[in-house]
């Protein structure tokens, strides 16, 4: 196929945090509101004059100083953020929102008030407490929580206007970016579809990592480009597989699947699209708070809640994406010493591979990875395997 025409600038813009765009915002006067998980709302951060980054390390490969104070088996997601902490590549930030997801995301996050690691005197961290069920009564809780700990303080320390006006034009925004990547992330449906599992990663981590006034005009152009974009004659892949799991942030994991074969065709970990990327609704009667606080607890599937009903409901939603996007067979991956997702890894591929409370059996490919995906090795022979497998299973059966 075709190169896209700003892949390669996408790429650019993933190498370090403090990007070119990023640099550009806050040349301009933007604060940069930085933020480690999936649970805060995006549209609470992006109101005017403030943009969101999801933190990454990319190239962080010797977290020795985070390792020091976290223990060496603390997650290497969680190290790696705060070792670039400690070495300065987050001091444009104005802000950090974490959420009390797990113990070693907590203390990480706590580290950059502790050791005062950003340079910036007015510096605010937050901690959001997410409630763990989910319904009408939570979402209230967890407005609140929104409006104690982010907008109070940020409108005192940095006089950001979160009014109704404003957070609604910042939802409007949101929901462009979210039509654009559900149109894009829905072209891997296609038999042969016209982009590729990498090139979509990078899209996505772009949306997550830039601000967002300064990418969408290149994501419109993307797309339609992709509209028109002719895939090759013949399909490249073996097989259609959905990667679901941890901190997936650096698209190398998914160009290596693809290399073995096997085309990555749904995004379900904390990074991805699945979900995410879908607009929210502003329902009759309901401010923007109200319709954040809602959509982001009902819409997110974090296995931080291990209860049974949303354990089960879990298992469902992967057998339904594996479904609607076709993957033959799902990769489930978590991050070395990450709690959470080690027993959703094992409980997920236990069931789907068995069937057990789904509709059908879905072969999975279980791994534990390190933040800098150190054992490419291992990781390729895996990979391999796992598709020859499912190569195999659809020429012995071909109906299925």
């Amino acid at each position: 196929m075709k190169d896209l025409k700003h892949l390669i600038y996408f790429e650019e813009l993933l190498r370090q945090a403090h990007n070119e765009l990023v640099a550009q915002a806050c040349e301009q006067g933007d604060m940069a509101l930085a933020y480690n998980c999936s649970y805060i709302p995006e549209p609470l951060l992006d109101v005017e004059g403030c943009f969101s980054v999801r933190l990454r390390a990319p190239g962080c490969t010797s977290p020795d100083l985070a390792t020091y104070y976290m223990t060496n088996r603390s997650c290497s997601y969680s190290k790696s953020i705060l070792e670039r902490a400690f070495e300065g590549g987050y001091n444009f930030i104005s802000a950090l929102i974490g959420q009390e997801c797990c113990t070693t995301m907590n203390r990480m996050e706590q580290y950059f008030e502790y050791c005062d690691l950003i340079p910036n005197e007015k510096f605010h961290f937050a901690c959001i407490d997410m409630p763990m069920k989910k319904g009408e009564w939570y979402a209230g809780y967890f407005r609140r929580q929104l409006e104690q700990k982010v907008i109070g303080p940020l409108e005192e320390r940095f006089g950001i206007d979160f009014s109704e006006e404003r957070l609604r034009e910042s939802i409007e925004r949101h929901n462009e970016l979210c039509r654009i990547m559900t149109e894009i992330g829905d072209m891997r449906m296609a038999d042969n579809p016209v982009i590729t599992g990498y090139e979509y990663h990078v899209i996505q981590l772009v949306t997550l990592t830039c601000p967002k006034r300064l990418i969408m005009d290149k994501l419109r152009e993307t797309l339609e480009e992709l509209r028109k974009r002719e895939p090759d004659p013949e399909p490249w892949f073996r097989a259609r597989v959905m990667v679901a799991g941890s901190e997936v942030d650096d698209p190398a994991f998914t160009k290596l699947v693809e290399m073995c074969g096997g085309l990555v065709v749904a995004d379900r970990y904390c990074f991805g699209s699945l979900p995410g990327r879908e607009p929210i609704e502003l329902r009759s009667g309901q401010d923007a708070m109200d319709a954040l606080a809602f959509h982001y607890m009902e819409k997110n599937e974090c296995p931080r809640p291990m209860g049974t009903e949303a354990t089960v409901h879990r298992r469902q939603y992967l057998y339904d994406l594996a479904r609607k996007y076709r993957a033959e067979g799902i990769i489930l991956e978590n991050m070395k010493f990450c709690e959470y997702w080690g027993y959703e890894r094992a409980i997920a591929g236990k069931w789907l591979s068995e069937g057990y409370q789904v509709e059908g059996r879905i072969p999975t490919c279980q791994i534990e990875t390190d933040y800098a995906n150190a054992s490419v090795g291992q990781l390729r022979t895996r990979f391999q395997a796992f598709v020859e497998s499912l190569e195999i299973k659809r020429l012995q059966n071909p109906e299925c």
